[in-house]
């Protein structure tokens, strides 16, 4: 679908701008078409071909873009390693994906296993993937199935092991038919997330279609995202809930007129009522918290916009439409309403398995349905409520986190004898991370400075800790394991 919407959209827009950076390069809807094409017939001297993945360790910008579509129109799949991972975390999922090619900007290539193919992008140096590109040749038509893989998209399941969700043309063309962006039509519209991330590797073509002027930030500003709101009329604010509190928190904030704002619309985690009930008054519109994972898509549960308070500010709300949502026992039967069981959906946009992986995903894919891993009930109005994960990953900012993996890193701290990290609710970012330790030496205990500092070598900067607390044990349960729900208890009372 991305292939076909770009030739189509090219032929539609013309010279409409398809995307924009924050340092002012863009790409007309002509230029994407033609620059892709260019980048496809390089690609393709380099051997990717139908059936080949290639990676993007590249940041947000045109060029992750281009390189994208240009794989769409050999018949191949493209996956992005998050700009902000350490060389590590690239190291695991360069090593599980096993690429045909990897794409990588200077600064994105430790960790990158010596084995894979690495060609080098300088992006910002030029026009997009000069590099590669063959000067006004247009690469031979491939005949697209649906059912093939188009792209993946990296996360951690509740291990903290890397996984990748792949999705076909079929799952770009469902999520085009439900997102409700689709209905907005063209205009402008900022990319909130990192490429990598579901939500632009499987909403990108429906943005297109529409016409969009896609803004590009390679770091989300939020002060960036407030003047572009205001200056092109934008009439949906977007985002994961740590960005709405960023704007709001901004203080440039009462000098910009969102009269035009019609919706916010907020996925990723959960929001806190308090953020609902500012945004709503502040940007004067209807706020609609939506529940998705990257498993799933990007699609699932949606607040309506004419929701009440207690939908708005204390549930995800209902499946939207085309999708089905149950909470389930752990044998897979559905519960009445009331109980707490495991959430699963079954929705069009659901990825088709984990890469290369037959084990989890016959284990996330049941008959049709994903296990969400995520623990809810269901009320009488038919409206979902979340109560926590069957795991214990938290979301920092949109972003998993593992506290397992986290552990696993701080561990290696000389000062540290254990280390549990556990979720506290933050008003910007929904959740951070909090080191619960026991010194090796309790007279010369690790400073939160030293923790993330020893950390941040094999850690996204997002994964690590914001909060230290220093214990003389670790509480356990009955089964003699780290009593996680006691210290998570813990930080709540605090």
């Amino acid at each position: 679908m991305l292939a076909t919407t770009v030739a189509e959209a090219g032929a539609r827009y013309g010279d409409r701008i398809a995307a924009r950076t924050s340092e002012g390069d863009e790409l007309t809807y002509t230029d994407l078409d033609r620059v892709s094409d260019e980048a496809a017939v390089g690609l393709a001297a380099l051997g990717v071909t139908r059936g080949s993945l290639v990676l993007l360790s590249l940041p947000s910008g045109l060029d992750y873009i281009v390189a994208y579509v240009a794989a769409a129109k050999l018949g191949a799949a493209t996956g992005g390693i998050n700009p902000r991972l350490s060389a590590a975390e690239r190291c695991d999922l360069a090593s599980g994906a096993a690429p045909d090619l990897v794409l990588a900007a200077p600064g994105l290539t430790d960790g990158l296993p010596n084995h894979l193919r690495i060609e080098s992008v300088d992006p910002g140096s030029g026009p997009p993937l000069a590099e590669l590109r063959s000067s006004g040749e247009t690469p031979p038509p491939v005949a697209l199935i649906p059912d093939e893989p188009v792209c993946l998209c990296f996360t951690s399941g509740t291990t903290g092991r890397p996984k990748a969700a792949w999705f076909g043309g079929r799952q770009l063309r469902a999520a085009a038919d439900l997102d409700t962006g689709g209905a907005w039509g063209g205009g402008h519209l900022i990319a909130g997330t990192a490429m990598a991330h579901v939500g632009f590797m499987t909403k990108i073509p429906w943005q297109l279609a529409a016409g969009t002027t896609i803004h590009v930030m390679d770091r989300w500003s939020a002060g960036e995202a407030l003047h572009l709101i205001d200056t092109h009329r934008m009439p949906a604010v977007n985002g994961v809930a740590a960005q709405i509190a960023l704007m709001l928190h901004h203080p440039d904030f009462d000098d910009h007129d969102f009269s035009c704002v019609q919706a916010i619309v907020v996925g990723a985690g959960t929001s806190p009522p308090d953020l609902v009930r500012e945004a709503r008054e502040r940007f004067g519109a209807p706020y609609s918290n939506r529940y998705s994972s990257t498993e799933s898509g990007g699609t699932g549960l949606a607040t309506a916009l004419d929701a009440d308070d207690d939908e708005a500010l204390h549930t995800v709300g209902r499946p939207r439409p085309g999708i089905a949502a149950e909470v389930r026992d752990p044998e897979g039967r559905a519960l009445p309403a009331g109980d707490v069981g495991e959430l699963w959906l079954h929705t069009p946009t659901a990825m088709s398995g984990y890469w290369r992986d037959p084990e989890r995903t016959a284990d996330a894919l049941v008959d049709g349905w994903l296990r969400t891993g995520d623990l809810a009930h269901v009320d009488d109005r038919g409206c979902f409520h979340l109560t926590g994960r069957t795991g214990e990953m938290f979301i920092r900012g949109g972003y998993n986190v593992h506290p397992q993996e986290v552990e696993a890193a701080l561990g290696t701290h000389p000062a540290v004898a254990q280390v549990a990290v556990v979720p506290r609710a933050d008003d910007v970012m929904g959740e951070v991370g909090v080191a619960v330790v026991v010194p090796t030496d309790p007279a010369e205990p690790p400073s939160l400075d030293d923790l993330r500092s020893h950390g941040e070598a094999h850690l996204a900067s997002y994964k690590l800790p914001e909060a230290l607390r220093i214990v003389p044990e670790l509480p356990l349960n009955s089964g003699d394991k780290v009593d996680r729900r006691r210290l998570a208890a813990d930080e709540c009372r605090d």
